[in-house]
């Protein structure tokens, strides 16, 4: 009879349903607050802050929501109030920026965030510089308050996104050593063996061996034997 086996450790990737739950509810209200945000006048710094930040907040909860995020940006040309000066030159710029940070992000762990970050940054920074040899009028990229709130927005969500993914990397170690230590312990766990049944075995009947041999003539010695005595009939009566 053997000892029960150990109960079989969780799987890391497992998720539940409560936890994807709460990652919808998650998603979909940051979408609102971003949404609110656009809809409702307010100065173009506001509403850049909350577009680049919000988005990339948004995309922690699923990579679909991060994308909704970028094209929630266009609302503000919707609503009711009219949208900020020079947001027509904002929405292309940064929106295009932001897609391809998210692309960036989506493309591996935590590690491949501060190349996301520069693909972000360069293409204002370059605009910033070189836009207004293209068209003079192009001056909202080279304004120093366009520039910090967008990489501020940008860094801030950049850096809680890799806080998080490394707080999930070592809760998915941790997962992975307790399964590596339930698995050993398992191998290792002693086995209950039945007691071994003597089995009685018949004794194996031996030849008996001679104590003495007898001793043997010399060459030389004669050996004379008796005559056996005679035997006398017996006599019948006549």
């Amino acid at each position: 009879m053997t000892a029960p086996a150990v109960g079989a450790a969780p799987q890391a990737g497992r998720v539940s349903p409560v936890w994807t739950v709460l990652r919808l509810l998650g998603g979909w209200a940051t979408l609102g607050v971003l949404a609110y945000f656009m809809w409702t006048p307010g100065d173009w710094p506001v509403r850049l802050l909350a577009w680049v930040l919000l988005t990339i907040l948004a995309d922690e909860f699923g990579g679909w929501f991060g994308y909704l995020g970028a094209a929630l940006g266009g609302l503000a040309f919707f609503a009711p109030a009219a949208p900020p000066a020079q947001w027509a030159v904002i929405v292309p710029l940064v929106g295009g920026a932001l897609v391809a940070l998210l692309l960036v992000k989506h493309s591996g762990g935590p590690f491949v965030l501060p190349f996301a970050a520069l693909i972000f940054a360069l293409p204002l920074l370059a605009v910033g510089r070189f836009g207004t040899r293209l068209d003079p009028g192009l001056t909202l990229p080279a304004n120093a308050t366009f520039q910090r709130t967008a990489l501020t927005a940008m860094l801030l969500g950049v850096g809680f996104s890799f806080v998080r993914q490394l707080i999930g990397v070592a809760r998915r170690a941790s997962v992975r050593r307790g399964a590596a230590r339930a698995a050993a312990l398992a191998g290792a766990a002693p086995t209950l063996a039945a007691p071994p049944v003597a089995v009685p075995t018949a004794p194996v009947p031996t030849a008996p061996v001679a104590a003495a041999t007898a001793p043997t003539a010399d060459a030389d010695e004669v050996i004379v034997a008796a005559p056996a005595p005679a035997t006398q009939e017996p006599r019948r009566p006549g």
